[in-house]
């Protein structure tokens, strides 16, 4: 018979060996600049759905389609030239660029767009990788990190 102790338990935490999140990207383990948890991203996602729902129903009658145009909007524009949107700002969350050999900075009005656009696909934004990147973020070379 197998003991306890040589199956290990999930209540032990992360194997041996293993690296933290982000560490394949050289991101810290934690504090600025390491990558986001999932509470806080989905806080901020529900700032910024709030947002632009009251700006839905202000201007478009609460159109479920304009929500999602205004979000897409918001995040083309937010992210791709300051990097964070509303909620991110609020949570202490920015977008920031993963390429190899460019600077640190806002992702760039293009890599927004297609991040936003993939974002509001929703499937590549609930599936992640080892690192906690969704699949929009690993497409468009960005990473949701604390400020």
């Amino acid at each position: 018979m197998v003991s306890r102790e040589e199956m290990g338990s999930w209540l032990e935490g992360t194997p041996v060996g293993t690296t933290s999140r982000g560490a394949r990207l050289g991101l810290p383990a934690d504090g600025p600049g390491s990558m986001a948890r999932i509470g806080r991203r989905i806080g901020a996602l529900c700032v910024d759905w709030a947002c632009c729902l009251v700006v839905s129903v202000a201007f478009f009658h609460g159109n479920p389609t304009a929500t999602l145009l205004v979000f897409l909007a918001e995040n083309v524009l937010l992210v791709g030239t300051a990097g964070f949107t509303l909620g991110h700002l609020l949570l202490g969350l920015r977008v920031r660029r993963m390429l190899p050999g460019v600077p640190d900075g806002p992702p760039g009005p293009l890599r927004g767009l297609y991040r936003a656009l993939l974002l509001c696909l929703v499937i590549p934004a609930i599936v992640w990788d080892a690192d906690g990147r969704g699949l929009h973020d690993r497409i468009s070379g960005t990473a949701i990190v604390r400020r």
